[in-house]
């Protein structure tokens, strides 16, 4: 008999589904809702960018899935500016719909179906809904696993903050070269460090200029507000990203061509991603400083949009309880797999005044 089930009964619930309550729970507070659930960004796109979005806005045509000729040298250029990443041209750079729809289908349009797929043991979860879509064997580990096809690495990580080391991430390019593994590095928190500089795994540093077998995925939702603008790119060795090219054009995975303006507006000038760093910077401080003194630890948090944080006797349901108590609302570190399970993970993504008055609550 043929197998008919869904396939969404076959994937995890959603997770922020399973909150729900809490969201409720939280909302009857008197002074409504703090959402600091979820790392949507709440300020405006830098008027730049807008520009460019609007004056393109009348292009009838279709886009290229590859991205304009304009795009794919602002990647590599601001990769190089950014990051320190090397060994990129042109054509080692694709545009994405968002950096979500690609790690969810990226098994798949690699052609890894049924392989196995690595994780961290705590992890975003769209790693293991992607291997899943492709039926692959999902292993949680932060370590080399032989026999695997692919290997999601995550610095900074989202959920924990925590940064890798040059020397770590070497760790896992000898681990390509050595097996022939994809290593897939997630750098959509690159923009945004704390106590401790990010480093690509395109940096000539880890790779000694040689970008076989390894690939790393950018976002523009973070440091330049672009959410709502679904654009991301992946960039790396040469030959997978014209694999995942040929995949994406006949699937019709394409940028809006007007979206691919904003983006090369936004990729050819840092200083509306320096404002933002900022402005986080701000929050965190704030927040960072309310949960010590509530009592809460935070461990890593060295980078991105969030501290992930924990108290002493409480796991991630209590402390999420606890929260909603005073109208916060968190994201439970087992969403993230069960090393989680003790965390929550509290976003700096609210306004300014959201901010204080949840630090104005967590100290009441």
């Amino acid at each position: 008999m043929i197998d008919r089930t869904p396939l969404g009964h076959r994937l995890p619930d959603f997770p922020w589904d399973t909150i729900a309550d809490v969201k409720e729970a939280a909302s009857r507070h008197p002074g409504g809702l703090i959402d600091l659930s979820v790392g949507t960004p709440v300020d405006a796109v830098d008027p730049a960018i807008q520009l460019a979005l609007s004056e393109n806005a009348a292009a009838p045509g279709y886009p290229q899935t590859a991205g304009t000729p304009e795009l794919r040298r602002a990647i590599v250029d601001a990769l190089a500016r950014r990051y320190n990443a090397g060994g990129l041209s042109p054509e080692s750079v694709l545009p994405v719909v968002g950096t979500k729809e690609a790690i969810a289908w990226l098994p798949t349009t690699l052609g890894l179906r049924g392989a196995t797929v690595v994780i961290p043991e705590v992890a975003y979860p769209t790693y293991e809904v992607g291997a899943l879509i492709a039926g692959c064997e999902v292993v949680r580990s932060d370590e080399p696993v032989a026999g695997a096809s692919l290997v999601f690495v995550n610095s900074p990580s989202n959920p924990t903050g925590r940064v890798r080391s040059v020397e770590e991430m070497r760790r896992w390019v000898a681990f390509a070269r050595e097996t022939g593994a994809i290593i897939a590095s997630d750098e959509c928190y690159m923009g945004l460090p704390w106590s401790t500089e990010p480093v690509s795994l395109l940096d000539p540093r880890v790779t000694d200029g040689d970008n076989s077998n390894v690939l790393a995925i950018h976002s523009l939702s973070k440091t330049s507000n672009m959410a709502s603008y679904r654009a991301g790119f992946i960039a790396g060795d040469e030959k997978l990203v014209q694999e995942l090219l040929l995949v994406r054009k006949h699937a019709g995975l394409i940028v809006p061509g007007p979206v691919q303006h904003a983006m090369v507006a936004a990729l050819n000038q840092d200083s509306h991603e320096q404002l933002q760093r900022a402005t986080y910077a701000t929050r965190r401080a704030v927040l960072l400083k309310a949960l010590l003194s509530a009592g809460f630890a935070v461990d890593d948090s060295e980078a991105g949009l969030y501290l992930w944080a924990r108290r002493e006797g409480a796991d991630a349901r209590e402390s999420l309880a606890w929260l909603a108590e005073r109208g916060i609302l968190a994201a439970p570190g087992d969403f993230y797999g069960p090393a989680g399970r003790n965390h929550v993970r509290v976003a700096l993504t609210a306004t300014d005044t959201k901010i204080q008055e949840a630090a104005t609550r967590l100290l009441g």
